[in-house]
């Protein structure tokens, strides 16, 4: 499987790696203070970090949503965190305009996805030559996501990563196939776990998505267990004040609960019964 380095560690590598951070970029406090004590506890659980944040969210469900900074502001924004912290940032882009100006910041460029069969925006982030995170769309299955890889590497970039965040089961709901993150794994990629976003309820509250976060530890646990390369989170100090996504958003004062027993399963699968792969039944 292909690892990628990004700032001074590896992803795919013999750590697991933390990508964490609040859904938007509220402002340039909160991005500094959710990536400091994440940051802190990774430090303190042994797990690589990467902090993210949207600038903009664009897919929000109702037009007076609000959306974040904006391009100008949210990469000075990211800029500031990324130099007080020392570690890289992932942040999303949505058009192919973007990925330029976006990579002179970000060490990772994360399609959303809904975009990501979106060609020529794939092509554009390949060719930055960042790292590129690709959320699998709700709507594909995890063996679709071959065709999406094939686009970036053809474009002449193979610093990808797959990303699981769960699939489209009736209305407002999601689930999660753990099928797919052997499958992707299998392609050759490593594979990102998105916990928060695969428990939240697009659209359930009418105007906004809802969510349970009570299920974002199971879900994780679970996907430690069979072996990923990153977990994604979406953390703030007051979910139910965050301007997106928080009722499937971890607390910050309870992640460390929350990561203590994703990193003793880790810890298990990494010291010697390592993650599943589709050819233990071969003889």
């Amino acid at each position: 499987m292909k690892k990628i380095e990004i700032g001074d560690f590896v992803v795919g590598g013999d750590r697991l790696t933390l990508i964490a951070g609040p859904c938007a970029l509220e402002s340039l406090e909160l991005g500094l203070e959710v990536g400091r004590k994440t940051q802190a506890l990774c430090k303190k659980l042994g797990l690589n970090y990467i902090f993210k944040a949207s600038y903009d969210k664009a897919n929000r469900t109702s037009i007076s949503s609000p959306r974040g900074p904006g391009l100008e502001k949210g990469l000075q924004w990211l800029a500031r965190i990324k130099s007080e912290l020392g570690a890289p940032i992932l942040t999303d882009i949505h058009e192919s305009w973007q990925a330029a100006p976006v990579a002179e910041v970000a060490d990772v460029l994360q399609i959303p996805a809904f975009l990501c069969r979106q060609t020529d925006l794939l092509v554009a982030a390949a060719k930055t030559g960042r790292a590129v995170n690709v959320k699998k769309a709700q709507f594909l299955s995890a063996w679709d996501m071959k065709s999406v890889l094939g686009k970036l590497t053809e474009a002449g970039n193979d610093r990808v990563m797959l990303c699981e965040r769960g699939t489209t089961m009736g209305y407002n709901q999601l689930v999660v196939d753990m099928r797919s993150l052997v499958i992707m794994r299998s392609l050759g990629a490593p594979v990102v776990f998105d916990a928060t976003h695969s428990v939240q309820m697009p659209g359930g509250m009418g105007n906004s998505s809802g969510g349970d976060r009570r299920f974002a530890l199971p879900l994780a646990r679970a996907a430690v267990g069979i072996g990923v390369d990153a977990l994604f989170l979406e953390v703030h100090p007051q979910p139910e004040k965050a301007m997106s996504d928080g009722p499937n958003m971890v607390p910050l004062d309870l992640l460390e609960k929350f990561l203590e027993p994703v990193c003793a399963i880790d810890r298990l699968v990494r010291s010697g019964i390592g993650p599943v792969s589709l050819d233990w039944c071969e003889r």
